[in-house]
């Protein structure tokens, strides 16, 4: 077992514990009128630290700061952008042990987890130093003689970024690497329930850009409540809001940034279904299900939710899923012999236990059955145990996304009815296909297949990598985060006309005789 030293954790990475968490290299300073709050971790349910919770005339202190910076900042040419990115991730690289520590204790993922976490941080980074010398646009011939198109990219200004517990820092990164190099600045309001990592991510920023005297309104946090981010959504000084988080969440914001003729950039929840077909290698399939339903404790947006299995094959995986369940080692995720950690919060376990009473009263039938545990190790009160239940897809709550380890088995006799039951749900983020046969793979990622951002063969449907982009359709919102072109979002298009003639010749052939 790793002992971890939390109070000298977080020394490292520049944060006092058990004291209010300092305003140095943070956009927003703390005040009579700040709330404190308390964060403990749902490890073991000890106080962490004190953090000041930002007022609303911190807040426009912070977003007036933002836009200062941005008139420096959108005039440095994006390769040298790009190098500033570079060095956040050189100083990632040497914080990421701490980090990974601070991510896994103050969220509850596994410590291998919050490692790939500050990991993904440092591939973004690495992905948008390349970026910012790509940034292309387009040259279009025109229909006029001696003229030139083309279209070019511009900084939109202030980004205001959302981010949600379950991902503290990775989230922030694909968005604030990207919008960087793009000439953006950056005012993040990460989760109130994972304020610290956050804290520790601005300190780093900051200390890059106090190395290259750069404004540190470059990169700004506000640390608050729904308030805050209400106030980021309605503020006109902010043209695109990104917000990772709920659908119930996720709505509110593109209502309220909608209104204003905004842009958002929404990654809202997942409903994720495996189809495992009669073809598919059961072993294999066995790692990525597991995987997909537990890890993080069901707690990711790409978490496995429901199984969709061929009749011929049911009964034989059910019985391989029953017996991996059984191996399942739950507790500290700070400890690398077990694989699931605790759920966030209290509120989290309540969600966890009204969904599987929910689940049994539709007639849904544990296989292996749900509880809280307790005892030494669980004083929390936020462990509780992964389970599994037989259903169909037409039941409520498996419409429903429940952040916790709850798994949905159901059967199908033929490819296109499973097809249908995946995409027979509110939310279109994440899919995945279990077969070693070539049509029915084809088929799933066809226009007539899965109705997903993402769809995978032979791999899980949890995680990502920084290389594709991002998102998913219907209630996951439809935004596009992190790798391909996703960088657009950040920027806003013009196009370019240049007459380089001693005439005027209108468009369409036009005459205009004065």
């Amino acid at each position: 077992m790793i002992q971890v030293n939390i109070a000298g954790v977080l020394h490292n990475l520049g944060i006092d514990t058990l004291n209010e968490a300092s305003s140095t290299g943070l956009k927003w300073s703390g005040s009579s009128e700040s709330s404190i709050v308390d964060i403990h971790s749902p490890v073991d349910s000890k106080l962490i630290a004190k953090v000041k919770f930002a007022t609303v005339d911190e807040y426009k202190n912070v977003v007036e700061e933002a836009k200062t910076a941005f008139k420096t900042w959108k005039n440095i040419p994006a390769p040298k952008r790009g190098e500033i990115v570079r060095q956040l991730g050189e100083e990632l690289r040497k914080h990421k042990e701490d980090l990974g520590k601070l991510v896994s204790y103050e969220m509850g993922k596994s410590l291998q987890e919050g490692w790939g976490e500050v990991q993904e941080m440092i591939d973004i980074c690495d992905f948008a130093v390349g970026l910012s010398r790509q940034l292309y646009g387009l040259t279009m011939h025109s229909e006029r003689p001696l003229h030139r198109m083309y279209e070019q990219w511009h900084p939109l200004g202030v980004v205001g970024i959302i981010s949600a517990f379950n991902f503290p820092v990775a989230v922030w990164s694909w968005n604030a690497a990207l919008a960087w190099v793009c000439g953006n600045v950056c005012v993040w309001k990460p989760s109130e329930k994972t304020p610290l990592t956050a804290i520790a991510c601005q300190k780093i920023m900051a200390k890059v850009l106090k190395n290259n005297d750069l404004p540190e309104g470059i990169s700004c946090l506000v640390i608050g409540d729904r308030n805050i981010g209400e106030l980021m959504s309605y503020d006109v000084n902010i043209p695109l809001i990104s917000a990772t988080g709920s659908t119930k969440m996720g709505k509110a914001v593109g209502a309220a940034v909608g209104a204003r003729l905004g842009k958002h950039i929404l990654e809202l929840g997942g409903n994720n279904a495996i189809i495992i077909t009669e073809n598919a290698d059961l072993d294999m399939t066995l790692i990525g299900a597991v995987f997909g339903a537990v890890g993080t404790a069901g707690q990711r947006c790409t978490s496995t939710r429901r199984l969709i299995i061929h009749e011929s094959v049911y009964e034989t995986f059910k019985q391989k899923l029953v017996k991996a369940y059984g191996q399942l080692k739950i507790g500290n995720p700070l400890d690398t012999n077990n694989h699931v950690g605790p759920l966030i919060d209290k509120d989290a376990v309540k969600n966890y236990l009204n969904s599987i009473e929910k689940c049994k009263a539709e007639g849904g039938k544990f296989v292996v059955e749900g509880g809280v545990l307790d005892g030494e190790g669980y004083h929390s009160g936020c462990y509780v145990k992964p389970c599994i239940a037989e259903v169909s897809n037409e039941m409520r709550i498996v419409q429903h996304e429940t952040f916790a380890p709850i798994l949905y088995l159901m059967k199908y006799k033929n490819l296109d009815d499973a097809i249908a039951m995946q995409n027979n749900v509110p939310q279109g983020l994440s899919s995945a296909i279990m077969t070693t046969n070539m049509r029915e793979a084809e088929l799933f990622l066809s226009v007539n297949g899965s109705d997903c951002g993402i769809a995978n063969v032979n791999i899980g449907t949890s995680g990502a990598e920084i290389g594709g982009a991002f998102g998913g359709e219907k209630e996951t919102g439809g935004g596009r985060e992190s790798g391909s072109d996703a960088w657009k979002a950040y920027m806003r298009r013009q196009t370019n006309t240049i007459n380089y003639s001693t005439e005027l010749p209108l468009a369409q052939g036009i005459k205009f005789d004065l």
